[in-house]
Parts: structure tokens; C-alpha cells; sequence
């Protein structure tokens, strides 16, 4: 498994919490339109994924995190 699907699992997982919806993930799935988080569920998710990660989402970064692929991207980035 690579880095990327390693990032990919564990961002997938905590998502599930907040998946209140059932919606299947996909790098394109949306956490405004597909998930339909309000900015309170979101800042509580970049929570968990900065805690599981040891990262930090600067605000800047979250305005342009717009699905899930991206997310991973920025995770793995950061991690680097």
C-alpha cells in the first residue's frame, strides 16, 4: 500500500463519523455538497484529521479543500 492509499484509508475513516448520510466516498465526493457538512462539522473533522495526521490545515488551505481527493492530496503533502 502506498502512502497515498495508507492517507486515503485513514482520511476515509474518519470521515465515517460525519458521514451521517451514507454517502459512498470517492476522491470526488464533496464534503459541502455530496456530505452536506455546515462549517461546525467541518471544523470538528479538520480537527480529527490534524490530531490523527500531527498537521496542521492552515485556513487558507481549507477554503481550497473542496472533496475528498484534495484532502488527501494536502494530508499527504503536509506529511511530507
Amino acid at each position: 500500500m502506498s502512502g497515498n492509499e495508507a492517507t486515503a484509508d485513514k482520511v476515509k475513516a474518519l470521515i465515517d463519523p460525519f458521514n451521517k448520510k451514507g454517502v459512498t466516498l470517492s476522491n470526488d465526493t464533496t464534503f459541502a455538497g455530496d456530505l452536506e457538512w455546515d462549517s461546525l462539522t467541518v471544523m470538528d473533522f479538520v480537527a480529527e484529521v490534524e490530531d490523527e495526521f500531527d498537521i496542521v490545515i492552515t485556513m487558507n488551505m481549507q477554503a481550497e479543500i473542496e472533496n475528498v481527493g484534495q484532502l488527501i492530496e494536502a494530508v499527504d503533502s503536509l506529511n511530507g
